[in-house]
C-alpha cells in the first residue's frame, strides 16, 4: 500500500542553517552546504577522478535533503574536461520539499554560488509531489537525475542499477535510525557495483558494523566541519552477498539496434536510442509512422487513479509523467507535437467517484495532479452541461499520436552525429542469428527472406505481430477492435477540454468531436459500423447530454489494439523459451531475473488503449536496460510488464 507522500516543512535556525523539525537535525553543516559536499562525498569517492573516461558513471544517494549533493556532483561533472558520457545521480526523499519552499531553500544557499544556474534548472525541473520514480533529465540528457519519493525502508530494495559511487547522506542516525537501519545497508550491497565507493560524515560504531556485515569495508579519515572523523570505504564482500548481480550494458560490438514498428511504441525507441548515441534502423511496414493505431486522429493522456493505489495505477502515474516531460523536451527543441493544454474530465459513476474521492484524500495528491469536481465545477471546466461530477488532471489532455510519433523521429534525426535509418514499406518476416564472427547479431529478413538489416539489438513494436514475429509460444496477445466516431456538425462544438468516463469525447479543430471507442476483443473487421457510431455516441450522451441531438452520416476510423490477458503491456528482454524449455524443471519455481533470455532480444508492445502514457517510460526502461543505467521504475513494477512473465507462469504451472 502506497503511503502519503508529507512534504518537507522549511525551517531556519537562527544562524540561518536550513532545519527539519520533523527530524530535529539540520540540513547540512554550519560550515557550508557545498563544501561539505565536495569534501564528505565528491572528494570522499574520489570524484571527479573516478568516472574520468567512463561512458556510464552511477551515483546513489540516500536521502536527497534540498539536492546540494546532486548540485554539487553535477557542477563538478561540468567542469571537469575528461568527465564520463553519462551521469546518473539516483536519490531516495521521504519528505521532498514543495517547488516553493525548494526555491526559498536554494535561493539563500546559492545567491553568489557557481551552482545557482544549476539550481534554478533543478528547481524548474522539479516534480509533482506524488509517490513514486521520477526521472529528470538535464546537459541534453547527459546527466539523468532518478528521485523516488517515498519511505526508502520501501522503495530502496525495489531499486535496480549498478552504484559506482553511495553517498550515505541523511539526518543523523539517533535522529532518523531508519535510513541507517540494516535493510538499508543490504539494499546497498545488492546494487553496488565492482569497486564501488562509499563515503559518509557519520563514524558511528552502528554504521560501521552494517558496513562489514554486508562487504563493505571502511576506514576513518579527518572530518569536516569539526567533526574528528568520518568514513570512507569500498564494496569489497569476502562472501557472496547477493543472488543475483546489478546489471550491467547489453555485450554489443556495435551500439547498433533495429526497432520493428513505427507506432508509439517504436518511435519512442528511436528517439530513447538515439539520445543515447545508438544508431538506429527503423522497420516499418507502412508507407509512414502511425498509420495503424497510433494513427487514430487524438488520444487522451491522463494518469489512474485507485483506492489501493495499484500497480497499474503507479505504472500509469509514472508514464504519465515521465511522457509529460519528453514532450516539453521535444516542444523545448523545435519539434511540437499537437496536443491540449487545459486538462482533461473523468466523469464517473457515484461508486467509482467516491472510491476516486476516497484515494485523492488518502494520498493527499496535490492539485496539480487531480482534484475531485461537482458537477457544476466540471460543467464550467468544460464549457458544457455535463451530468455527473468527477475528477479534474489539469496535466491530462489529447494529443495527436501521428504528430508525436513524427517529432520524435524528427528530434532523433536531429541530434548531433545521429545515426537514424527510417526504413518504410518493408514487411518483416522472421528473424535468425547471423552466423561466423558476426554470430552475436540479429539479422532480419522480410517477408520474401530478403535481408533486410542486421544488428546486435533488435526491439519488437510491432503490436500484434511481434510475438508471432519472434518466434515466442508464451507472449499472448490479443487484438481489440475500436471504432471512432467524429461528429460534424457537433452539438458539443463548445467544448473545451476532453471528457471521459463511459466513452469519451475530445475536440478537434473546427469544432468537430471525436468520440468513441467500442472495444470489440478479436473482432478483426476494419469496415465502419452504424451500430458502432450509435454505441459511440449513445455511451458519451451518457456523460454530455447535448451530444444526444447528433443527426447525419458520420465518418471514422477502426483500429486495433493489442492486449495481453493482465491488461498490461510487454516491456523488456525477451526470453529464451527454448533454453527454458530445456531446464523446466529447475525453472519451475523461478523468478523473472532467473529466466533465461534471448540475448538482444526486446519487446515493447501490447500497451492497449495507454500507449500514450506507456510508451516513452517503456522506452526509457528498454534503453537503460540495454545500457546498464538505473532503471527509470522500480523492480517489482518492471517485473509486472516483463514480456517473460508468461513463461514464468507456464513454468510454475508445468506448463512447458
Amino acid at each position: 500500500m502506497t503511503a502519503t507522500l508529507t512534504p518537507a516543512t522549511l525551517a531556519f535556525r537562527e544562524d540561518g542553517t536550513p532545519f527539519s523539525p520533523t527530524y530535529g537535525d539540520v540540513y547540512h553543516s554550519t560550515a557550508g552546504a557545498f563544501a561539505q559536499a565536495h569534501a564528505v562525498f565528491l572528494h570522499g569517492n574520489a570524484l571527479p577522478q573516478r568516472w574520468q573516461g567512463r561512458r556510464i558513471f552511477t551515483v546513489v544517494e540516500t536521502g536527497f535533503g534540498m539536492g546540494v549533493n546532486f548540485l554539487a556532483t553535477w557542477s563538478a561533472w561540468r567542469d571537469d574536461p575528461a568527465r564520463c558520457e553519462r551521469l546518473h545521480f539516483v536519490s531516495v526523499e521521504k519528505h521532498p520539499f514543495a517547488r516553493n519552499d525548494l526555491r526559498t531553500a536554494l535561493d539563500a544557499l546559492v545567491a553568489h554560488a557557481r551552482e545557482a544556474p544549476l539550481a534554478r534548472e533543478l528547481i524548474d525541473a522539479w516534480p509533482m509531489l506524488v509517490p513514486g520514480t521520477h526521472r529528470l533529465e538535464f546537459e541534453g540528457g547527459r546527466v539523468t537525475l532518478t528521485l523516488l519519493f517515498g519511505d526508502a525502508l520501501e522503495v530502496f530494495p525495489k531499486m535496480w542499477m549498478r552504484a559506482d559511487a553511495i553517498y550515505l547522506d541523511g539526518f543523523a542516525p539517533a535522529k532518523n535510525p531508519e535510513l541507517w537501519s540494516p535493510a538499508i545497508f543490504k539494499a546497498l550491497a545488492r546494487i553496488a557495483g565492482e569497486g564501488a565507493t562509499f563515503a559518509t560524515w557519520s563514524s558511528s560504531g552502528e554504521v560501521k558494523r552494517e558496513l562489514l556485515q554486508n562487504g563493505f569495508e571502511y576506514r576513518k579519515v579527518e572530518g569536516f566541519g569539526g567533526k574528528r572523523a568520518m568514513l570512507v570505504g569500498r564494496f569489497a564482500p569476502r562472501w557472496r552477498v547477493r543472488r543475483y548481480e546489478p546489471p550491467l550494458p547489453l555485450a554489443l560490438r556495435e551500439r547498433h539496434a533495429i526497432v520493428v514498428g513505427a507506432g508509439l511504441a517504436g518511435c519512442a525507441l528511436v528517439e530513447r536510442l538515439a539520445a543515447r548515441g545508438w544508431r538506429v534502423t527503423l522497420i516499418e511496414r507502412n508507407a509512414a509512422p502511425a498509420l495503424e493505431a497510433s494513427g487514430n486522429p487524438a488520444g487522451v493522456f491522463h494518469p489512474l487513479i485507485s483506492r489501493d493505489d495499484s500497480s497499474a495505477s503507479r505504472i500509469t502515474r509514472a508514464g504519465f509523467l515521465y511522457a509529460l516531460r519528453r514532450w516539453a523536451a521535444l516542444e523545448a527543441a523545435g519539434h511540437a507535437p499537437r496536443r491540449t493544454r487545459a486538462g482533461l474530465l473523468h466523469l464517473a459513476t457515484d461508486d467509482e467517484s467516491r472510491a476516486v474521492a476516497a484515494a485523492l484524500d488518502s494520498f493527499g495528491y496535490p492539485d496539480e495532479f487531480a482534484s475531485a469536481v461537482t458537477r457544476e465545477q466540471a460543467g464550467m471546466l468544460a464549457g458544457v452541461a455535463l451530468n455527473q461530477g468527477g475528477w479534474f488532471y489539469p496535466h491530462g489532455g489529447a494529443i495527436d499520436p501521428a504528430s508525436l510519433c513524427r517529432a520524435q523521429c524528427a528530434f532523433a534525426s536531429a541530434l548531433p552525429g545521429a545515426q537514424v535509418d527510417l526504413r518504410f514499406g518493408v514487411r518483416m518476416g522472421h528473424i535468425a542469428r547471423a552466423s561466423g564472427p558476426a554470430s552475436d547479431e540479429w539479422q532480419v529478413f522480410d517477408d520474401a527472406g530478403k535481408l533486410v538489416a542486421q544488428a546486435g539489438a533488435v526491439i519488437f513494436a510491432n503490436a500484434q505481430d511481434a510475438s508471432r514475429a519472434a518466434a515466442l509460444a508464451h507472449a499472448p496477445t490479443r487484438i481489440v477492435r475500436g471504432q471512432l466516431t467524429l461528429v460534424d456538425p457537433s452539438p458539443l462544438a463548445n467544448l473545451r477540454v476532453p471528457v471521459i468516463g463511459e466513452g469519451y469525447a475530445v475536440p478537434l479543430d473546427g469544432g468537430v468531436t471525436l468520440a468513441g471507442a467500442t472495444y470489440e476483443v478479436d473482432d478483426a473487421d476494419d469496415a465502419l459500423r452504424p451500430t458502432g457510431h450509435a454505441e459511440n455516441l449513445s455511451r458519451v450522451a451518457h456523460m454530455l447530454p447535448e451530444l444526444a441531438a447528433a443527426q447525419g452520416d458520420f465518418a471514422g476510423r477502426v483500429a486495433f489494439r493489442c492486449v495481453t490477458s493482465d491488461r498490461m503491456p510487454m516491456l523488456g528482454p525477451l526470453a529464451d523459451e527454448e533454453a527454458a524449455r530445456r531446464d523446466a524443471q529447475r525453472l519451475a519455481g523461478a523468478w523473472p531475473l532467473d529466466l533465461p533470455r534471448a540475448a538482444g532480444l526486446y519487446g515493447a508492445y501490447a500497451f492497449g488503449s495507454r500507449g500514450l502514457v506507456w510508451a516513452g517510460l517503456g522506452a526509457e526502461l528498454i534503453a537503460s536496460q540495454m545500457e546498464g543505467e538505473p532503471w527509470p521504475l522500480e523492480r517489482d513494477l518492471a517485473d509486472q510488464l516483463d514480456p517473460a512473465r508468461f513463461l514464468q507462469r507456464a513454468l510454475r504451472q508445468r506448463g512447458l
